[in-house]
C-alpha cells in the first residue's frame, strides 16, 4: 500500500487524523486493544504537531513484512522545535498547562518511538504499531 499523506491544520484535520488511523487498523486486523494504543498515539502526536508546531502533516503507511503488519505513521511540522526532548519526553512535563502524558505516553503506546526536533526547524515524530 502506498504512503498516504494527511494534513494537520485545524481541530478537524486532528479527528481526521485519527478515524484514517482506526480505518488502517481495522483493515490490517488489529486487536481492538492495538487499534486503541495507535489511535491514541496518533492523536496525541497530531494534536502537539497543530499545537505546538503550528500544523503540518503525517505520512501514514501499512507495513507488512511477510510475518506481521503494523501501521507507520510520521508526523512533521516546521515549528519551533523542541529544545530538551528528554525532558519533553518526562510525564508530567508540559509548556502548555496540560497534564504532560501526550509524548511519554504515545511513547508507551508504540512498539517503535523516534523523535528529531531541531529548534527553529521543526519536529518529526515517527510511531509504529505492529499486529
Amino acid at each position: 500500500m502506498a504512503i498516504e499523506t494527511l494534513a494537520i491544520r485545524t481541530s478537524d484535520d486532528v479527528v481526521r487524523v485519527r478515524q484514517h488511523v482506526r480505518t488502517r487498523a481495522v483493515e490490517i486486523g488489529m486487536s481492538l486493544v492495538d487499534q486503541t494504543k495507535i489511535v491514541t498515539a496518533a492523536s496525541e502526536i497530531a494534536r502537539n504537531t497543530l499545537d505546538y508546531g503550528g500544523g503540518g502533516m503525517v505520512k501514514v503507511e501499512v507495513l507488512d513484512n511477510g510475518a506481521r503488519r503494523g501501521i507507520r505513521l510520521v508526523f512533521e511540522d516546521e515549528g519551533p522545535g523542541i529544545p530538551d526532548i528528554n525532558a519533553a519526553l518526562t510525564d508530567g512535563f508540559t509548556t502548555a498547562g496540560g497534564l504532560g502524558l501526550g509524548l511519554g505516553g504515545a511513547k508507551r503506546l508504540s512498539n517503535e518511538f523516534e523523535i528529531r526536533s531541531v529548534v527553529g526547524k521543526g519536529t518529526q515524530v515517527m510511531i509504529a504499531r505492529w499486529k
